[in-house]
């Protein structure tokens, strides 16, 4: 019970890394917010944590949209009175060498994976300033400190993502707030799974993937959830402003 009693909101929850991590939280005692903008998705996550006996609340929204963001920040403190730890977990991959993107693309990827962060944080952080308490996760990935072929936008919003993680911190320390981002690696998740089976070859496709870590596998969701479950309990409460790689060795191994 390493989360008892605290409030979590996870956003992009309705699948992947956010759903693993949303019912691994559930087990280990804390009431989990599913946000997700799939309706199906979300509620099989929250299915899924009721069937475990965990506690959850499904609240639907678009983490780019201001009413979406009020909307669900209003309604958690008005349920539960307070947030104790936000995961900025949604995302979109964007894919392709940066003069294939079309800039429509280019934007709304840079819009869910760094403005959905910036949002979400905005509304939920005055709460956690005016009870002195709180911690937020930003999801980045290793690739904001290497280079990948073919994922320009993608590198370049994590990025964002971990410089404004640092710089949060800077700025919220004095009210007892800790930012920390995960960096993982390539995690089979339901986006790479699609990517894979969509590729022409998709034997090779793996292969190559599976290549770029040290143990030649791929991560999976629970290896991303355990290390948020760190960053979400009060064992990191030394951990401000720092990142955590779960990526099999990609960045440090080669």
């Amino acid at each position: 019970m390493r989360l008892k009693d605290k409030v979590i909101i996870i956003t992009g929850a309705g699948s992947g890394i956010g759903k693993e991590t949303a019912i691994l939280f559930a087990k280990e005692g804390a009431t989990i917010v599913v946000n997700d903008l799939n309706e199906e998705s979300g509620q099989q996550t929250i299915d899924e944590i009721h069937s475990n006996n965990g506690k959850a609340l499904f609240i639907q929204g678009n983490v780019t949209k201001t009413k979406d963001v009020q909307y669900l920040v209003d309604e958690v403190i008005k349920k539960f009175g307070r947030i104790d730890v936000l995961f900025n977990n949604a995302g979109i991959s964007g894919v392709g060498q940066l003069h294939e993107i079309e800039p429509e693309t280019w934007e709304q990827v840079f819009k869910v994976n760094v403005y959905g962060v910036f949002l979400v944080s905005k509304y939920v952080i005055p709460h956690m300033m005016e009870r002195r308490s709180g911690a937020i996760i930003n999801m980045s990935s290793c690739i904001a400190e290497i280079g990948l072929a073919n994922r320009a936008s993608y590198a370049a919003t994590k990025g964002a993502v971990l410089s404004l993680t640092k710089s949060m911190q800077v700025d919220y320390a004095k009210y007892n707030l800790r930012i920390n981002a995960l960096m993982p690696g390539t995690i089979y998740t339901p986006f790479v799974e699609n990517y894979i089976s969509k590729s022409p070859d998709p034997e090779k496709t793996i292969s190559t993937i599976k290549k770029r870590q040290l143990g030649e596998e791929l991560g999976k969701p629970i290896d991303v959830a355990y290390a948020a479950l760190y960053l979400a309990s009060d064992e990191s409460k030394f951990m401000m402003g720092a990142h955590i790689y779960i990526d099999g060795g990609v960045v440090n191994g080669k």
